[in-house]
């Protein structure tokens, strides 16, 4: 049996994902503890409890997806007696990658929480919180999403952020009031 294990990026970040398996299991507590530690804050009390605000800053968001994805991944592990390390192929999106490389033992977990910190803080210092949008784009070539934003009225920033794959592109910029 051949499979693959996949992790999501930021956006699906929401006060109280994994309370049931963190009040169910001591994996999840070490694992929130570890992270907890390495950042100096207790990232897991945001997860758990919010607020949503402090949650959803970038700096936050990535380490607390990322160490969920983590727990979710081991929970299955005990489930399954540990084959899902037997996967053939680890991925992640955006910051999913580092979940994926955490999971493929490839990364230890306090790795990945500090450099998803130190990541989500150099993205929100690039944007102020609130002055930034994003949207992705389906159905349109990367050129044609260029053409688009030639048309837009330059009263600031738009540029691809991303080229996600054909038919998926990211923009970003300045967010009109």
């Amino acid at each position: 049996l051949m499979f693959s294990v996949l992790f999501q990026g930021q956006g699906s970040q929401f006060v109280g994902m994994s309370m049931e398996i963190y009040k169910k299991y001591d994996i999840v507590k070490e694992l929130f503890n570890t992270v907890d530690t390495t950042l100096g804050y207790s990232l897991s009390k945001l997860i758990l409890e919010g607020p949503s605000d402090q949650l959803n800053l970038t700096e936050n968001t990535q380490p607390a997806i990322m160490v969920v994805g983590v727990a979710i991944f081991k929970v299955l592990e005990k489930k399954y007696n540990n084959k899902m390390n037997s996967a053939k192929f680890f991925a992640g999106h955006s910051l999913g990658e580092y979940t994926a490389l955490v999971c493929a033992n490839s990364l230890k977990i306090e790795t990945g929480a500090y450099l998803l910190h130190e990541r989500g803080k150099a993205m929100q210092k690039a944007a102020p919180v609130g002055s930034g949008a994003m949207m992705a784009i389906l159905g349109m070539s990367y050129n044609d999403v260029l053409e688009e934003i030639k048309k837009i009225d330059n009263e600031g920033i738009c540029e691809v952020a991303n080229d996600n794959c054909p038919g998926q592109i990211v923009i970003s910029g300045d967010k009109k009031k």
